[in-house]
């Protein structure tokens, strides 16, 4: 268990390093703006290529592979850290620039079940993981007139936070910080009809174990929660990051539910289904989720 820190280190933290990040991220952000997208992108991805192996994260992301894929030869997996330390570069880079990336750099496949979304009368979920560039879907969808309120976990930097809320909201005017009040202002969107995009695979630790990658992986429960008591659909979304700036995303069509009975057992296959495809979809471009979250137990 990890010691509580002191009060003058909690102070230190707020009032020196939080300014500090703050001001690096600011900067960063700047240099990324005053470049054109394509430029913006190879200078993240050069970057994320150059600094991020030598980041306290390399370790657990490297762990989180070799437990993914045992049977990968020591090679691939430091190949497949190189591409995910580039694709995380290009991702932050690309930031100031999502509005033109959603204009101009995505091609949608399955574009009838966005338009359906939409057009419905309901409300609905678009559910994803940390692939490719994660940001973009909303930006994509707000293009084609379907507006995602968006959940999110707000840095620990409230300077930060202030930063990442303002360059999201080229995506999405609602974004929802989770938590109780955020859970509570998720359905009350939903029942008023709007659309909510959620990423689902990050740990939750009060979520339910769901398999993932062979072993089981405390996973948030939302999307089949709200979608299974509102009624309304599900659309697993993949994004792709096809070459530098350029992006597939793919929309599938709304699940279907189970009915059971069970309550709790069909909420688990919904979530089981979900985490199969997301699985599908790391497999095919391991590079291209974020490995660095604690998925799994230790």
């Amino acid at each position: 268990m990890a010691k509580p820190r002191s009060p003058l280190r909690r102070w230190l933290t707020r009032r020196v390093g939080y300014p500090l990040e703050a001001a690096l991220a600011h900067g960063v952000n700047a240099l990324f703006r005053s470049l054109p997208l394509d430029r913006a992108s190879a200078l993240g991805g050069w970057i994320g290529r150059t600094v991020g192996p030598r980041l306290p994260g390399q370790r657990k992301a490297r762990r989180n592979l070799v437990r993914a894929f045992p049977e990968k030869p020591a090679a691939e997996i430091d190949a497949i850290l190189q591409g995910m330390w580039d694709n995380l570069g290009r991702t932050i880079a690309e930031y100031p620039h999502l509005e033109q990336i959603g204009r101009e750099r995505v091609e949608v496949v399955g574009i009838e079940h966005v338009d359906a979304l939409r057009d419905d009368g309901r409300a609905g979920i678009m559910v994803s993981g940390h692939l490719a560039n994660w940001e973009v879907q909303p930006a994509a969808a707000r293009l084609h007139r379907l507006e995602l309120a968006l959940v999110y976990r707000a840095p620990n930097n409230p300077m930060v936070a202030d930063l990442l809320l303002r360059l999201r909201g080229a995506a999405s005017d609602l974004q929802i910080p989770k938590g109780p009040e955020g859970a509570r202002t998720l359905l009350r969107h939903l029942t008023r009809g709007g659309h909510v995009g959620l990423l689902i695979d990050q740990k939750m630790n009060d979520g339910i174990p769901v398999p993932f990658f062979g072993r089981d992986a405390m996973t948030a429960p939302a999307a089949a929660v709200l979608g299974m008591k509102l009624g309304i659909p599900i659309c697993p979304t993949r994004t792709e990051r096809l070459e530098g700036a350029r992006f597939r995303i793919t929309v599938l069509p709304p699940l279907e539910y189970p009915t059971s009975g069970d309550r709790n057992a069909d909420i688990r296959i919904v979530m089981e289904r979900l985490n199969r495809l997301l699985e599908d979809w790391i497999r095919d471009r391991p590079a291209q989720w974020l490995w660095l979250h604690r998925r799994w137990p230790d």
